[in-house]
């Protein structure tokens, strides 16, 4: 802090210097003219000296953004002509311009990048990605103040070396242009003069060039992509869409509403994953577990404590009729009704342009597509463990149809992975029945969530009956005449965990084989790789959903669905890059965990500055006439200011109370507009307006309430100690 402030110092001295000793007099066209002899005698007498000379000033003007490089560059046409002025102004501008764009980023970048960094985040990767082209541009049109262009640039990612590069060739234009004005020098009126209209139109349609070239690369980028296949002279389909989970159904759906010729393909159940395994038939299953805990807590509320007596059969069948009432939903008939093609079979990409659909009925069926969408999701990962193969494991997926057949919930459980789907199915089996182990190699269980949070998801567990074995490795499965084990490594001691029946929740890997990606070149490492926009290798070719990433959420999917589907539909006219600014995630476990945007650790470890307001929901009145345990809100906001950086709520109901805070920071709005917006009472909402309450409280203004405090004694009439 202060080299810095020595720095700046020494630069605010300098340019009080320049302007005490009427500096700004001396760069002036007059005073060019006046003096152009003296100059053309020091010049012949020391040419070598003079060059230097004014090679320095010109530097030290453009580096401390002084008014008169203008007149110093038509100086230099005068002096040395236009070829040995274009060399020296050339490299002296552009060196001066690299010492502001140094200065401003040493002096400013990480405070604005600490203060403002999320809202820059977006500036940032453009710049990263097309910050050559951007800079270029500005260089080459005059209307932008070259000095503010050396500022703004040093607050960005942009490197020094593309910095200096790019500014010597965009300053290049201009530089000709006025230092050959500058050995006409008699004949100005005016520096303003030398910008015609007619030129500064020139140079503004010269800085369409990068446009116009980032066009041609893209072009020849393209052909590229597409050379050695042979485009379709017409298409079957505008769009073809591959697997019917969130992402497939929604981009079909959004095709189909807008009168496109859309094609369904799905090998599998309607509705995907999030229907038929996932987020439908655990909620089903961790309802009914929530019951049988609340009937054994019943004293909480005063009445008499009951054990639950239950068929899990019937609670499976219950589970089953939940996804059946869904199902039409996702059905083959509402989307035929809707105006897509529904198709059950394997497809599998031949060409760029052509699917081939080994239909489930024995059929083959080719049709080719403008364009074509890949929805094909996740499976549950397989860790790789010996032995795993002879115990007869499930997982995420599989659990739903071997449960279906038993009566009774497995005895003894042990789940592998404490992430959102390891802990909601270990609460939610433990309270109806199972001997639950929860194996977790982190030190703790949802180790994404803060501490304090995670802390209180353990605490939750521990009282539904789960026993939780964190910070411990898997080894390998074994079996005997006894029984079958997890073998684990716990703090360097090996010990075996016995059990009936082991669940997998390690996780979900990208379906990404089978579907000819690797013949067309696209790449799978891990997910389908894509671009801001959804597209893949082959610009008409978009993926979404769990295959895409980065969230495995259903409602990620659904989101990417919608720029998948315009991409790919309009994209000839207008694209539209995925905005993931705000996107909420729910665990739901019992009480539930729900998280918007940031979380403390993870402002901590990317240098967000931040304040966190907390507002603990065991004093909300709600709360107390439900005799509910525990639960908080958690808000980080910037220093000094309510807008919302993330959000963490734990409690009943907290993925709808979390609603609120979504919308507040997708349109901007921060904690003063919850604190000023009226909540039914009583209600869990009125969490969100307290914890704005306790933010607005932090941030009191002293001063205000302490000039309010007398004023008010002086309406008393106290004219003594205010009591």
């Amino acid at each position: 802090m202060k080299s810095k402030l020595l720095l700046l110092a020494a630069i605010l001295a300098l340019v009080l210097l320049f302007f005490l000793f009427d500096g700004q007099r001396l760069l002036t066209l007059n005073a060019l003219r006046g003096g152009l002899d003296t100059f053309h005698d020091w010049r012949d007498q020391q040419p070598l000296l003079v060059s230097a000379g004014f090679f320095i000033i010109y530097v030290a003007v453009t580096a401390l953004s002084l008014p008169g490089a203008a007149v110093m560059t038509l100086a230099g046409g005068a002096l040395f002509g236009l070829l040995w002025g274009v060399v020296l102004i050339s490299f002296a501008s552009t060196i001066g311009a690299t010492l502001a764009f140094l200065v401003s980023r040493y002096l400013l970048h990480d405070w604005v990048q600490n203060r403002f960094g999320r809202r820059l985040q977006s500036i940032n990767r453009g710049i990263q990605r097309d910050g050559a082209f951007y800079l270029f541009t500005l260089r080459l049109v005059p209307l932008f103040p070259f000095f503010l262009i050396n500022v703004l640039m040093g607050l960005t990612p942009i490197r020094v070396r593309t910095f200096y590069w790019v500014s010597q060739v965009g300053m290049l234009a201009g530089t000709l242009v006025y230092v050959n004005a500058g050995t006409q020098l008699g004949q100005l009126e005016s520096v303003s003069g030398i910008l015609s209209a007619d030129l500064i139109i020139s140079f503004a349609l010269l800085g369409l060039f990068p446009f116009l070239a980032r066009k041609l690369v893209n072009m020849i980028a393209r052909r590229r992509v597409y050379a050695g296949w042979t485009k379709p002279e017409h298409y079957d389909r505008n769009l073809i869409v591959i697997g019917a989970g969130a992402g497939g159904l929604v981009t079909a759906y959004i095709a189909a509403a807008i009168k496109a010729r859309v094609t369904l393909v799905e090998a599998g159940k309607m509705g995907g994953d999030c229907l038929n395994y996932g987020c439908v038939p655990s909620k089903a299953l961790i309802r009914t577990a929530r019951l049988a805990e609340e009937m054994r807590t019943a004293d909480r509320l005063g009445l008499e404590v009951s054990e639950p007596s239950f068929s899990f059969k019937s609670v499976m069948q219950r589970v089953q009729s939940v996804v059946d009432s869904v199902e039409p939903h996702d059905s083959v008939e509402r989307y035929t009704r809707l105006g897509v093609e529904v198709l059950a079979g394997y497809a599998r990409l031949i060409d760029p342009w052509t699917v081939e659909i080994q239909l489930n009925d024995g059929g083959l069926q080719r049709l080719t597509a403008r364009s074509i969408v890949l929805a094909t999701g996740a499976s549950p990962t397989i860790p790789a463990l010996p032995g795993l193969d002879q115990v007869d494991y499930v997982t995420s997926d599989t659990i739903w149809q071997r449960f279906s057949e038993l009566d009774a919930t497995p005895e003894r459980l042990v789940v592998l992975g404490g992430g959102p789907i390891g802990c909601e199915l270990a609460q939610a089996l433990a309270r109806l029945g199972s001997r639950v182990t929860l194996v977790q190699r982190s030190a703790r269980v949802l180790p994404r969530e803060d501490i304090d949070v995670s802390e209180m998801a353990a605490v939750s567990l521990r009282r539904s009956g789960v026993e939780l074995l964190t910070g411990v490795t898997p080894l390998r499965c074994e079996t005997d005449g006894a029984g079958r084990y997890l073998v684990i490594d716990d703090q360097g001691t090996q010990r075996q965990v016995a059990f009936d029946q082991l669940l997998l929740a390690v996780g979900r890997s990208a379906r990404l084989t089978g579907y000819g990606l690797e013949a067309l070149g696209i790449d799978t490492n891990r997910t389908i790789a894509t671009n801001a926009f959804l597209e893949t290798r082959y610009p008409h070719i978009y993926a979404v959903g769990d295959v895409a990433g980065p969230y495995q959420y259903t409602h990620a999917a659904a989101h990417q669905a919608w720029y998948a589907a315009v991409n790919a539909l309009f994209g000839n006219l207008k694209r539209f890059a995925a905005d993931y600014r705000v996107m909420p995630r729910t665990t739901f476990l019992d009480p539930e965990i729900a998280s918007v945007g940031l979380t403390e650790q993870e402002a901590v470890a990317t240098g967000v500055r931040h304040e966190v307001t907390r507002f603990d929901l065991d004093d909300l009145d709600r709360a107390l006439t439900e005799s509910a345990r525990g639960g908080l809100i958690k808000v980080l906001t910037p220093p000094g200011s309510d807008k919302i950086l993330g959000v963490t709520i734990v409690g009943e109901h907290a993925g709808d109370m979390l609603a609120e805070f979504v919308l507040a920071m997708k349109h901007g709005l921060g904690l003063n507009k919850i604190l000023g917006t009226i909540h039914a009472y009583p209600t869990w909402a009125e969490g969100n307006k307290f914890v704005a309450g306790e933010w607005k409280k932090a941030h009191a203004p002293h001063r205000v309430l302490s000039a309010l405090a007398r004023y008010h004694r002086w309406r008393r009439g106290d004219r003594g100690a205010d009591t």
